[in-house]
């Protein structure tokens, strides 16, 4: 599987301030709330070639994540507002998306993180081992 180089066509940006309700008693967002940030950019992005999850659902496929990695740089603090960007690397055989969460003021990298999905047919159950063409329409790529 290839990866692509970033193409701003395929990327998508959201800022959000973590809510107090984010935060460990060490004035942190905790670790497990950054996967919400980051599904948060996903269907941003996803939205943007109108397919996010009701379109998945509706053209006859799920798309679970299988795959999910972060490293964790700096910690987001009480107050800071965050940007967070999801860009589509890949979706020949897979849908593999990265992110970067930076300060929203400093551009100072915070977090980086990707997600793999995979096709699975509705209908039988059957994971895809090629992406359907719906996703390669949606996207405005030719195979």
């Amino acid at each position: 599987m290839t990866e692509r180089a970033a193409d701003d066509r395929f990327s998508h940006a959201i800022e959000l301030t973590p809510a107090f309700h984010d935060f460990d008693p060490m004035n942190v967002v905790w670790h497990g709330h950054y996967l919400k940030y980051l599904e948060l950019a996903r269907c941003a992005l996803l939205q943007r070639f109108d397919y996010d999850y009701p379109q998945m659902r509706d053209s006859g496929y799920f798309w679970p994540i299988v795959d999910l990695r972060s490293k964790y740089i700096r910690p987001a603090t009480w107050g800071r507002a965050l940007e967070v960007r999801a860009t589509i690397v890949e979706w020949e055989n897979r849908l593999k998306i990265d992110y970067l969460i930076r300060d929203a003021v400093s551009g100072e990298r915070m977090t980086r993180a990707h997600t793999i999905q995979v096709a699975v047919e509705i209908a039988s159950g059957q994971m895809q081992y090629v992406c359907p063409r719906v996703l390669w329409d949606r996207l405005g790529i030719s195979p």
